[in-house]
């Protein structure tokens, strides 16, 4: 991909469009940035893109700034229905995005894992097994680290592990991944994809560009990641923790084991009671890794020592401390109704639940009987409180907190030994806070403080 000389105008000044506009000056074009928000708040970000040449748009797109480009790079939170993104598409202009600029640069074969739930835990965990296994490794992607960074670490014998949303996915063109992994699909962005199948169609455009050379891992016990089998040209291995599989990893008896081809004989990989992790859910992270792992040539002993020793990530179900017998977790990542679900089940009750953010078009209702088996109460912060309240009114005890503070001192107050306070919110945090890892930052510094 020639740059040098080429307009280029990369719109959203995240964490990835920063990444994308700095590569992209690297590179010898002429780069302009654009994001909606004003210049103060962008006060931090615009002196070094100034430094480095860059024009900086602020306040606002202007439809004469996207027109006169060669080449549109947009920020994973940047929707394609937006105005000035709608109309240059309709004129033919390419419209990329960070991952999909990061791969035609990106040297080394690709793992990358999406889902709704699950994609952060299993893509740390997949690169520390290759890491311990002494593979050329690098993690990057949604997790944090935006792709393009890793494109000078990069060589022809890295893996790259990468974790991609449904919105990163949306604009690729190019991208194809070597070992492709589907964990789940449950509904979540329903705001900005307008319906489940909008949003189940973007999980899926991961394998879209796979051959019969490269591999595809599939929940078998998730319906619509298994519509995912028929729309590829990829191997396809399985992962189940209920029943045997022909192909892929499952849990037989107390043990994960893996068929490296149907008809072959299982290999034993670790015993499910040596999983670190809390919760039912990370039994299938690990079967994806397991699986991934495998196909990257790990043996099964150095697989079942990075999955011992692994430690849960921060803001999934991560343990803050334990005060007077109760214990307080940190699951901010938990930004879907699904991954709540998934969060609440990993205890046997007491729970008292901390709910609410920026709502996406969710059902809360879906919480329901696990708020009737497991949950004390339910303590609201933010805008999609009162949506919350409604659709749950009469199910548990409900406090309107509003605040972070009020809600986990709140539950102080009325929390026993044995009972658990986590922070599950099914919503995302823009509302109140700058991101999912704020609100966890906030809540964990709260918890402690209490006395």
């Amino acid at each position: 991909m020639e740059l040098k000389n080429k307009r280029v105008l990369v719109v959203g000044l995240g964490k990835s469009g920063i990444a994308a506009a700095m590569f992209l000056r690297q590179q010898g074009a002429q780069v302009t940035v654009s994001d909606a928000r004003s210049a103060t708040a962008l006060a931090k970000e615009i002196p070094a893109l100034l430094d480095a040449g860059i024009m900086v748009e602020a306040g606002g797109h202007g439809l004469l700034t996207f027109r006169r480009q060669d080449l549109i790079v947009i920020s994973p939170g940047v929707p394609l229905d937006t105005p000035e993104v709608k109309q240059v598409i309709g004129y033919g202009m390419p419209v990329i995005g960070e991952l999909e600029l990061a791969s035609r640069f990106l040297k080394g074969r690709i793992v990358a894992i999406t889902g709704s739930n699950g994609k952060t835990t299993t893509t740390t965990l997949i690169g520390k097994i290759l890491a311990e296994a002494q593979l050329l490794t690098l993690v990057g992607g949604n997790i944090g680290t935006p792709v393009i960074d890793l494109i000078p670490k990069s060589t022809d014998e890295t893996i790259d592990v990468l974790e991609v949303s449904s919105f990163q996915l949306e604009t690729i063109e190019q991208f194809r991944p070597w070992i492709a992994v589907v964990l789940n699909i449950t509904p979540d962005h329903l705001d900005r994809h307008g319906s489940f199948e909008n949003y189940a169609a973007m999980k899926t455009r991961i394998t879209e560009l796979q051959q019969a050379d490269d591999f595809l891992i599939l929940n078998a016990e998730d319906k619509p990641t298994q519509m995912v089998a028929v729309k590829t040209k990829a191997q396809i291995f399985w992962f189940s923790p209920r029943r045997p599989i022909k192909q892929g990893a499952f849990v037989h008896g107390e043990s994960i084991v893996f068929i490296p081809r149907e008809g072959a004989k299982a290999e034993p990989i670790m015993p499910v009671a040596e999983i670190p992790l809390k919760g039912s859910h990370n039994v299938e992270n690990v079967l994806a890794a397991v699986c991934a792992a495998r196909l990257a040539g790990v043996p099964a002993e150095k697989i079942r020592s990075a999955v011992t020793s692994f430690k849960a990530v921060e803001h999934r179900l991560e343990f803050v401390r334990s005060l007077h017998g109760v214990e307080y977790f940190n699951d901010s990542k938990a930004t879907n109704v699904d991954a709540t679900m998934k969060a609440i089940a990993a205890f046997p009750g007491g729970v008292h639940l901390i709910l609410g953010g920026k709502d996406k078009d969710s059902d809360y209702t879906l919480l329901v009987p696990l708020l009737r088996e497991r949950v004390k109460a339910v303590y609201t912060i933010g805008s999609a409180a009162e949506k919350i309240e409604r659709q749950l009114h009469g199910v548990v005890k409900m406090v309107e907190a509003g605040t972070m503070d009020a809600a986990v001192r709140e539950a102080q107050k009325v929390a026993v030994a044995g009972d658990v306070v986590l922070l599950a919110p099914a919503c995302s945090s823009f509302d109140q806070f700058e991101n999912y890892e704020h609100r966890g930052r906030v809540f964990r510094q709260i918890v402690q403080e209490l006395s």
